[in-house]
């Protein structure tokens, strides 16, 4: 058996022209956590073109949906920005990955720490009803450089809270606080500077980081993730793995090219 599937793309759609998204066609025996990533990309001079990638649909959905920025010289990027419906792409079978609510301890808040495109492992999460009922609230904060960045920022605040199923959870459970550094909005600011100044607390009305009660999920740029781990480890957070559950879990693999 193949480890890929060739999907056919439904959709695209460019935010920006740094950024879009696409959605595709789902093989049947397409299995994945909510949170994880897989292996995507392209045929060139017949052989695969692959990097990884989050996905950013639910599981219990009959399509995938995927973030992706746009590199002109990217080997990769520089031909998927390029896709049209009907065209084809590969698809590992096997997502991965550490952002999955099982591999943190039980707990009162889960924060979604994320910077570009690493929301896309986010969007599946946060369309999930089993994470609603785990935690009493879900904070998902979205970090990009300019406005139009805010890649989603109408379906987390317009979409999902109207759902038919999830949008009386999304609209009691879930809060949602993008910031953008480069350009005026009205919120600004680095995730670790906000974090810690306080300055994120205190817009949501929520009390600091508290190991014993929250839970942290993060993906995005590698100067992030560096931050917010030491941010979290001195604040004696405890990272999680695939074997042993902690207070954060971060993910590594994600997709730059």
């Amino acid at each position: 058996m193949s480890a890929f599937n060739e999907e056919r793309v439904l959709s695209v759609h460019h935010w920006t022209d740094r950024l879009f998204s696409f959605t595709t066609t789902r093989d049947t025996s397409m299995r994945f956590s909510n949170g994880h990533f897989t292996m995507i990309g392209l045929r060139v001079d017949g052989k695969p073109l692959l990097r990884a990638y989050s996905i950013a649909s639910a599981n219990y959905e009959d399509h995938l949906e995927f973030l992706s920025i746009k590199i002109d010289d990217g080997p990769l990027t520089s031909r998927l920005q390029h896709i049209k419906p009907d065209d084809t792409i590969i698809v590992g079978r096997k997502p991965t990955g550490t952002l999955v609510v099982d591999y943190l301890l039980p707990g009162k808040r889960l924060y979604l720490f994320a910077t570009g495109t690493g929301l896309a492992p986010f969007m599946s999460i946060v369309r999930d009803p089993s994470v609603y009922e785990q935690f009493e609230q879900i904070v998902l904060v979205h970090g990009v450089r300019i406005v139009d960045e805010l890649a989603y920022n109408d379906v987390l605040t317009q979409y999902l809270p109207t759902h038919e199923f999830l949008g009386d959870m999304v609209s009691t459970q879930l809060l949602y606080y993008p910031t953008v550094t480069r350009e005026d909005f009205k919120t600004q600011g680095r995730i670790p500077d906000l974090i810690t100044s306080g300055k994120l607390f205190a817009d949501l009305g929520l009390p600091g980081l508290d190991p014993k009660e929250d839970r942290v999920m993060i993906c995005g740029s590698p100067g992030m993730l560096r931050d917010l781990k030491k941010l979290l480890e001195n604040r004696q957070f405890q990272e999680g793995n695939t074997s042993t559950p902690g207070a954060f879990v971060i993910e590594r693999a994600f997709a730059e090219q």
